[in-house]
């Protein structure tokens, strides 16, 4: 793939998965447009890769958990005359604990942020994708897009919902000019943990080491990828051989001892 001049938009852009994007494509020549809801951590690594790799940043401070901020995304961009290129669907959050517990209101920002958000930046950037005969979209699924996830239930139907939107819509335009992936990582070391309030109990892996992996799958038009061994047995091979409810039962008995409290 050619890098160089082309603008990726990232979302979700101030830390972790998104950072590490952000870096390794300024990193390969592209320009970014970065979003996420703080400010001043955007400015600050705008900042950064402008003076380092030399290109164009633009930061976009929305929080995408809420209703239209997908549209307010894309007006900025229409506004600053910024075409993108790439797509990069990463923001994202997840609750934990038993469903009656979790406060709904937290649930609907979830899927509005999970899922709405993509759909609504999706529909945005693919015309112009089109009318060039070219672009890419990554959207960030995770290893429970494979398989019901009791005490995270609506993230793991979020991410589901990821896995089967982005593979549709490889399948839509793959003879079409636009590159579409699912790239659907296991526990990762980033903020996402701290978000929930639970820490996971086994080895995560770096943001870069996820963000090679989707490269490369990209670069392999691939429509998803999982990173890791590990995470491809749990959730590729798994759910094929047991039934789903037999998943779903072994899912709920391991994921509480799989977290501890940060408290």
């Amino acid at each position: 793939m050619n890098y160089t001049g082309k603008t990726a938009l990232i979302t979700g852009a101030s830390s972790g998965i998104g950072a590490a994007f952000a870096h390794t494509l300024a990193q390969r020549g592209m320009n970014l447009i970065l979003v996420a809801r703080s400010e001043s951590k955007l400015q600050a690594l705008s900042t950064e890769l402008n003076h380092k790799y030399k290109i164009r940043t633009d930061a976009i401070a929305a929080d995408l958990s809420y209703e239209n901020m997908g549209l307010h995304v894309y007006e900025q961009t229409q506004k600053r005359q910024l075409h993108v290129d790439m797509l990069i669907n990463n923001a994202g959050f997840s609750t934990n604990g038993n469903f009656e517990t979790i406060p709904p209101d937290k649930d609907h920002q979830q899927v509005m942020l999970n899922v709405v958000s993509v759909v609504d930046l999706t529909h945005a950037f693919i015309p112009a994708m089109l009318e060039r005969g070219e672009g890419t979209i990554i959207n960030i699924g995770s290893t429970t897009s494979f398989y019901p996830l009791a005490y995270q239930a609506v993230y793991g139907a979020t991410k589901a919902f990821i896995l089967s939107f982005s593979e549709a819509l490889w399948a839509e335009y793959r003879e079409r000019g636009i590159k579409v992936l699912a790239l659907c990582p296991g526990a990762t070391d980033t903020a996402f943990f701290n978000t929930m309030g639970r820490d996971i109990n086994f080895k995560k892996h770096s943001p870069q080491d996820v963000v090679r992996i989707g490269l490369s799958a990209l670069e392999q038009n691939r429509h998803y990828v999982i990173p890791g061994f590990r995470n491809t047995l749990e959730s590729n091979i798994l759910p094929r051989l047991l039934p789903r409810v037999a998943m779903a039962k072994l899912v709920s008995s391991i994921s509480p001892k799989a977290f501890k409290s940060l408290a």
